[in-house]
């Protein structure tokens, strides 16, 4: 199915559109303003058995207006957007934000940064490559049913898929306010994956995947590589099996310590602090992990002189990216802020707003990342007698006010160092504040597949729910 839009505005002509939009709000009584335009192209495609089943290409773009209104000792803000260029619809999108701001509640707290915040990382971040849009689309399908027969090849038990896919994706964002800050930048992204079926004897199925991505086609992995690997992961949780409810030391696979680190960055969430919904409220300076344990959020990285999934020249409100340590060898160091939060907490913003079209800035990671030990992930496995090393978790099972930990689990069991039968119907929990302080030992393995990146980790002492 293909999708068409109208024809896309030129570079200068969104700039144009962008102040433009700004002028008119100002000049229809807005105290501030601040304008987003978005441009982007997508492309995916998605086969089956080598036969492709869906082909999608698709266009958008669309304007966000941000307007405030300070009457007094009131300040009251509104967003409006519109996908719409028409004038007619550019006066709805800007009478609109003016309508709502009038009716709002005052906010003390809503107000564009000042001035002298504003700014952007210098040169090319090195975040676009157009080869993402000059691959043919029948080399992009083949590049999925290359990566989907190396796993139906790989091995017999494994004669079924749930398919395999390619995905790329541009755009092009304008930010845009009344204070003087204008900036832009373009990105890209492309990625493949497969996931095979693999059945034992018995009739008994099970599933895993495995991808590759990239800012540029010419970083994608190789397709075959990317399916063996699929296909060896799919294969490990054939004959899983319950294990006895007990304590034990919990491996966590790098795609699942990623979510288990990453719920440091939510609850430093400048929103939650504020509102006092966190359990790292009021913990600033305070040992809150192992001494062996460093967070980072970083927006200014660049990998072999690409820029990092995470990587931008300025946040969503127009301050420059950073790199910000949350926590330092255990210690709390930072919480991470846009404008308003920071205002709150009588803070500085960190450079992680973000934020749709039509919302007031939220708070985004940019690089965000566990810095790694020494173990190889074999010796960090090799010291455990038993144990349990999770590759899937299942639900939602973390509460950020309390810290408390329950999530469904699947993945192998370890016997005197080794990676003896696959498990899965079993439940891990425990308390965030006590797994933070009981991570004994992290892995050598850090790899950014994502704007996220954590090594293997293995924390003591976590109860497992089993038979």
């Amino acid at each position: 199915m293909k999708q068409t839009e109208a024809q896309p505005l030129n570079q200068t002509d969104l700039r144009q559109l962008a102040s433009d939009v700004l002028a008119r709000a100002m000049k229809a009584g807005a105290t501030d303003a601040e304008a987003v335009v978005y441009e982007s192209d997508e492309f995916s495609a998605s086969v089956r058995l080598g036969q492709v089943e869906q082909l999608k290409e698709s266009g958008s773009r669309a304007i966000g207006l941000r307007v405030f209104l300070e009457s007094g000792n009131a300040q009251r803000r509104a967003s409006t957007s519109s996908s719409d260029f028409s004038p007619e619809s550019i006066a709805r999108l800007v009478d609109g934000a003016l309508d709502l701001a009038r009716i709002t509640s005052d906010d003390p707290f809503a107000a564009l940064p000042d001035t002298e915040e504003f700014g952007q990382l210098p040169g090319d971040l090195h975040l676009y490559f157009d080869d993402v849009n000059q691959m043919p689309p029948a080399e992009r399908i083949e590049i999925a049913r290359r990566a989907e027969a190396a796993s139906l090849a790989f091995d017999t038990r494994i004669q079924n898929s749930s398919g395999a896919g390619f995905r790329t994706s541009t755009s092009h964002k304008i930010l845009m306010n009344s204070r003087g800050f204008t900036g832009e930048y373009r990105q890209s992204y492309c990625s493949f994956s497969t996931t095979p079926i693999a059945q034992d004897e018995h009739g008994n199925m099970q599933r895993s995947f495995w991808y590759s991505q990239a800012r540029t086609a010419s970083r994608l992995e190789d397709p075959e590589a990317i399916g063996r690997e699929a296909a060896r992961r799919t294969l490990l949780r054939l004959g899983a099996r319950r294990v006895p409810t007990q304590k034990a030391p919990v491996v966590f696979s790098p795609e699942i310590a990623r979510s288990i680190i990453g719920n440091i960055f939510d609850a430093a969430n400048g929103d939650a602090i504020y509102r006092n919904a966190s359990f790292l409220s009021g913990q600033l300076g305070e040992q809150i992990a192992g001494e062996n344990i460093t967070v980072i959020d970083d927006g200014t990285l660049i990998f072999d002189g690409i820029g990092g999934f995470g990587t931008r020249p300025f946040d969503s409100e127009g301050l420059p990216t950073r790199r910000t340590v949350l926590v330092e060898r255990g210690i709390l160091k930072s919480y991470v802020n846009n404008t308003y939060t920071a205002r709150k907490l009588g803070m500085k913003s960190t450079g992680n707003a973000s934020r749709g079209l039509a919302d007031s800035p939220g708070i985004g990671a940019g690089n965000f990342f566990l810095e790694p030990g020494t173990l190889t992930p074999e010796a960090l496995i090799g010291e455990i007698k038993n144990g349990l090393y999770v590759t899937e978790t299942m639900g939602f099972g973390v509460n950020l006010v309390t810290g408390d930990y329950s999530q469904g689990a699947s993945g192998l069991w370890i016997e005197n160092g080794e990676l003896a039968y696959p498990v899965e119907e079993i439940t891990i929990a425990g308390n965030l504040k006590d797994m933070y302080k009981n991570i004994v030992a992290i892995g050598n393995d850090l790899e950014f597949r994502g704007s996220s990146a954590v090594p293997t980790i293995r924390i003591e002492g976590m109860t497992i729910a089993g038979s």
